[in-house]
């Protein structure tokens, strides 16, 4: 039972009536959730700055509050400040609208993002499939700002997003229904309980794809275009300043925060660990994953814009079918007492192909030159 069935089941209890009893848990979840988002969206932009600056070998944010903790707020009442500025020839409609479809569809992820055995705001039985379409919409946000702003650059920027995240999105997916084939659920809850082993060591071919994939999705190094001062303008963002900008800004630690949470959920085990609290395992695989992130923005090189394409297509994609063809087959074939057997097999099938593909894609132009 989830804690909104519990806290529903408790409102009945104590004799309020039917509209109440939906209602309120609903209008208290999202509370939960909004407040949740925001603070660990805080932390991440101080723990960004202050673990990339150790990469970058000098002190980072320190002045505003111990350890520059409460710098991340003084930057978020300076944006609060800023004017909100709209060019004469925008769409007024879409261009408010366009923040708002990016960044609310972040928070409806987390709605079926289990933090415990139980702690979860819905089990739905297609959590996974409901993460997909819910995280589709921010591409229509993106174009909508891409158009609204009445700027050919802005345009053009976004017409370069929209064909990065779709592009990497079906890569993304069939890594999923790779996990959905082990444990024969799409529901989030019954993926955690299925991992008495990790699925990033039965499926580490299927971790990477996804990872990578994520990254793309997020707009995170290497895949981080629009940051790049050699591309076109500062993306589709451009004409947007003060609060709007804010929400752009949110929507992207926020989606870092879903992506987190969905890795750590599906390869991480969830909250499964020894000794401390469900809840705080959770947290710790979130953060650990998110230094990862944070490590390869300090390490790699971005890819030019025809790279990532080609990552995408030449890669990705048949790296993703080929590894839902061996986990159809090993499922079909081996039994489940031979798991750690097939960590092993895995193991050596993920490195020989990963060596076999990356010399076929750079004979292939894939090549990335710094």
């Amino acid at each position: 039972m989830t804690l909104l069935d519990q806290f529903q089941l408790i409102l009945k209890t104590a004799g309020w009536p039917d509209w109440a009893v939906y209602l309120t848990p609903a209008i208290v979840g999202i509370l939960i959730i909004i407040i949740f988002v925001l603070t660990v969206v805080i932390v991440f932009i101080w723990w960004e700055r202050r673990l990339i600056s150790r990469f970058q070998i000098r002190l980072g944010p320190n002045r505003c509050g111990p350890e520059g903790i409460l710098q991340p707020i003084a930057t978020a009442i300076k944006i609060l400040l800023k004017e909100d500025i709209v060019p004469e020839k925008a769409d007024k409609l879409i261009h408010f609208i366009a923040p708002v479809t990016v960044f609310v569809p972040i928070l409806l992820i987390f709605a079926v993002v289990p933090f415990g055995d139980g702690a979860i705001l819905v089990d739905l039985n297609v959590g996974i499939i409901y993460v997909i379409a819910i995280s589709s919409i921010s591409v229509i946000g993106i174009f909508m700002a891409a158009w609204g702003s009445g700027n050919k650059y802005s345009y053009i920027s976004g017409m370069r997003s929209i064909a990065q995240m779709v592009s990497y999105e079906i890569p993304v997916v069939l890594s999923i229904v790779g996990i959905a084939l082990v444990t024969g659920s799409f529901s989030m809850l019954k993926i955690v309980e299925a991992q008495s082993i990790p699925f990033i060591l039965l499926q580490p071919l299927g971790f990477l794809i996804f990872f990578l994939g994520s990254l793309a999705e997020m707009n995170r190094s290497p895949f981080d275009l629009l940051e790049a001062d050699s591309e076109i303008v500062a993306g589709y963002h451009i004409e947007y300043s003060g609060m709007k900008f804010a929400m752009f800004y949110l929507g992207e630690y926020g989606v870092a925060l879903a992506y987190s949470g969905i890795i750590t959920t599906l390869f991480l085990s969830g909250w499964q660990g020894p000794l401390l609290p469900p809840v705080l395992w959770f947290i710790i695989k979130v953060m650990l994953v998110f230094s990862a992130i944070i490590w390869m923005r300090a390490t790699l090189p971005r890819l030019r814009v025809d790279q990532l394409m080609s990552f995408a297509w030449k890669f990705l994609l048949p790296m993703a079918v080929i590894n839902l063809l061996l986990v159809a087959i090993e499922v079909l074939v081996l039994p489940a007492g031979l798991q750690w057997v097939m960590v092993i097999l895995n193991f050596g099938l993920a490195a020989v192909l990963i060596l076999l593909w990356s010399k076929l894609f750079t004979l292939g132009g894939g090549r990335v030159e710094v």
